[in-house]
C-alpha cells in the first residue's frame, strides 16, 4: 500500500527509476525528478544540470542550477557546452555534492551529458560510458547528432592525453 510518499531511490523494479544512479554521485532524470525535492535531498544532490531551453529549474533548497540551453535536435551544439559543464559537475562532486542530470524525458540531452562526464572524469571510453548510462537508465539514447558530438569529444580527450608531457623536472639539473 502507497502512502503517497516521495518515491524510493531505486523506484519499483519494472518502471524507471525516478533517479537513475549512474556512478558515485552522479544521477539522471528527468524534469519531474528535478522538481522532487525530497529526492533530490535524500541522494544528496546539490547540483542540477538542466539540459534544456524550456524546463524549470529545481526548486530544493540549497540546490544550484546550471543550465545547458540546448533543444533536443540533433543540430544543436552540444559539444561547446560539455567540457564547463563537465568541470561544474567534477567540482560540486568534489566539494562533497552529487548532480542531477536532467532534461525532459532523460533521455537524450541528459544522457549525453552524463556520458562526457563520465568519458572526462572517470576515464571511460565513449562506448564504456555510454555502457555505464544505458545500465542505469535503460531509455537512455543520445540523438545522432549528439552521439557525433560525443565521437568527436573523445577524440578530443584522447588527442589531449597524447598531449599530456609526462612529469618534468624542469629547473633541476642533475650534479649542478
Amino acid at each position: 500500500m502507497d502512502s503517497g510518499g516521495a518515491e524510493r531511490l531505486g523506484g519499483a523494479p519494472a518502471t524507471q527509476p525516478p533517479l537513475a544512479h549512474v556512478a558515485p554521485s552522479l544521477f539522471l532524470g528527468n524534469a519531474r525528478t528535478a522538481a522532487a525535492s525530497e529526492l533530490l535531498a535524500c541522494a544528496g544532490v546539490t547540483l542540477c544540470v538542466n539540459v534544456s531551453r524550456q524546463q524549470p529549474g529545481p526548486r530544493a533548497p540549497g540546490v544550484a542550477e546550471l543550465r545547458v540551453p540546448v533543444f533536443d535536435d540533433p543540430a544543436e551544439d552540444l559539444l561547446a557546452h560539455l567540457e564547463p559543464t563537465c568541470a561544474a559537475m567534477e567540482a560540486a562532486v568534489r566539494a562533497g555534492g552529487a548532480c542531477l542530470v536532467y532534461c525532459k524525458n532523460g533521455r537524450s540531452r541528459s544522457a549525453a551529458v552524463c556520458t562526457a562526464y563520465l568519458m572526462r572524469h572517470r576515464g571511460l571510453s565513449l562506448a564504456q560510458a555510454f555502457q555505464t548510462v544505458k545500465s542505469a537508465r535503460p531509455v537512455a539514447e543520445p540523438n545522432p547528432g549528439f552521439w557525433s558530438q560525443l565521437q568527436k569529444y573523445e577524440e578530443g580527450l584522447q588527442s589531449r592525453s597524447r598531449l599530456t608531457p609526462e612529469p618534468s623536472t624542469h629547473g633541476f639539473s642533475p650534479g649542478s
